[in-house]
């Protein structure tokens, strides 16, 4: 075993943070530690939270993050800030609202730059979620970079997904688009103390009635799931047994309004995913996605170390030039670097 891999199940914080670095540079040092690691994993509830820039996610993470310290969990957060495009650094300040924290031993807030990769989450997030769960976290709270409507790669990292809205930011029909609506586990308007809460909601509401009682087929988180057309289920039924339809909750993050339904929401979620088994099916979807991106990462440095950069120049030429198309030459070139 790694001294680092040895030293963070130890409980040693200054090695957690090395190591963490190692991941986020892919070194073969921390490569080397999440092999040896990954046997200590899959104990940690993954809580992902997403939503548009400036709806409070940041607050809202320190406030569940607090709850479950007084419910004597551990707590990791990883807050993924978007990179400069220019310099390729990030501010890393979500820090800032999450100064309740300081100094409490049993929560750790590793910042995160994107470094360009898309769908909110840097391309390093799972590394470090593993370390944490390796660690002995119990609830690792995963923070997106807030870029709108694209944050769906949360959905295949996290087992509980909250979608944050905030009243009065524009069109409520933004938050009713394909794709970050329907990775929703828990749908939270933030800022409900402000003006066009109740506006927000029924658009909301009106996407849910949609999806559940009018379709009989409906997917979500990527799987086809089979709902009852009438009537509506709530969570207490015992229809919702089967099929857990996303909640509407209200918060006020820096008064921690709606905190506690929040929290029991969170754990029910948790609840039901055990009980149906869709933890599992989660949980395999997720090492799926890891496991491909590993394949891709892999092929692609060996391709490059066979085939020399001045080949495929030449190539390129030929594309530019519309002698071959794109898919012929990366055709060709995979054919030659015998992939």
């Amino acid at each position: 075993m790694s001294i680092l891999a040895s030293s963070v199940l130890s409980g040693d914080r200054l090695s957690l943070a090395r190591l963490l670095t190692c991941v986020e540079n892919d070194v073969s040092e921390g490569r080397e530690a999440l092999d040896v690691l990954f046997t200590y994993t899959g104990k940690a509830h993954l809580i992902g939270i997403t939503g548009a820039p400036g709806t409070g996610k940041s607050s809202l993470v320190n406030q569940i993050a607090l709850s479950f310290r007084k419910l004597g969990k551990k707590v990791a957060i990883v807050a993924v800030d978007p990179s400069s495009p220019f310099t390729g650094g990030a501010v890393l300040g979500d820090r800032v609202r999450m100064r309740d924290l300081s100094g409490d031993p049993g929560v750790f807030i590793r910042s995160m730059a994107s470094r360009g990769s898309l769908g909110g989450l840097a391309q390093a997030t799972a590394g470090v979620v593993q370390v944490f769960d390796a660690a002995g976290f119990d609830i690792i709270l995963i923070e997106t970079v807030g870029a709108g409507q694209s944050e769906v790669d949360i959905a295949r990292l996290a087992h509980t997904t909250l979608v944050v809205e905030a009243p009065g930011l524009g069109d409520e029909i933004q938050a009713i688009k394909a794709g970050i609506l329907e990775i929703a586990d828990i749908l939270v308007i933030n800022k409900a103390d402000h003006a066009g809460t109740d506006s927000t909601e029924r658009a909301l509401r009106s996407m849910l009635d949609l999806a559940h009682p009018v379709q009989k087929i409906f997917h979500h988180h990527g799987q086809q799931q089979t709902a009852q057309v009438e009537p509506r289920p709530t969570n207490n039924s015992e229809s919702a047994k089967e099929l857990w339809i996303p909640p509407i909750l209200k918060t006020v993050a820096p008064e921690a309004i709606g905190l506690p339904e929040l929290i029991e929401a969170i754990q029910s979620h948790a609840a039901s995913l055990q009980k149906s088994g869709e933890w599992l099916i989660r949980e395999r979807a997720r090492l799926s996605a890891e496991f491909d991106l590993i394949i891709q990462q892999t092929l692609l440095d060996k391709f490059h170390a066979f085939v020399p950069a001045s080949h495929i120049d030449e190539v390129m030429d030929s594309v530019q030039n519309r002698k071959l198309s794109p898919r012929e030459a990366a055709t060709a070139m995979i054919n030659l670097g015998g992939i």
